[in-house]
C-alpha cells in the first residue's frame, strides 16, 4: 500500500476511474488558481501601489489594497471549492 499509485479501500473497480479524474480536475483548479492570483495580482498590486495617486482612491489606498488581497484569496478558494462537487457527482 505504501508503494502504490492507487490503493482500493473497497472491491469497486469504478473507484480507480474516478480517483483518475479526480486527480485531472484537481491538477486542472491548481493550473487555474495559478493562473488568476497571478493575473490578479499582476493587475491589482501596481494599482495598489499607485492608489495614492489616483484621485478617488488617495483617501481610501490602504482599504483598496488590503480589499485586492482579500479579493484574490476568495477567488482561489472558491474556485478550489468547486472540486467538492466532483464527490458528489461521483457518487451518483
Amino acid at each position: 500500500m505504501e508503494a502504490a499509485d492507487i490503493t482500493l479501500v473497497k472491491g469497486n473497480l469504478k473507484s480507480v476511474a474516478t480517483a483518475l479524474a479526480l486527480s485531472r480536475a484537481t491538477l486542472r483548479t491548481i493550473k487555474q488558481n495559478l493562473f488568476w492570483a497571478f493575473a490578479y495580482n499582476v493587475i491589482l498590486i501596481p494599482t495598489a501601489i499607485l492608489s495614492p495617486l489616483i484621485p478617488w482612491l488617495r483617501d481610501n489606498a490602504p482599504i483598496f489594497a488590503a480589499a485586492a488581497m482579500a479579493l484574490s484569496s476568495v477567488t482561489v478558494v472558491s474556485n478550489s471549492l468547486r472540486l467538492r462537487r466532483f464527490g458528489r457527482s461521483a457518487q451518483r
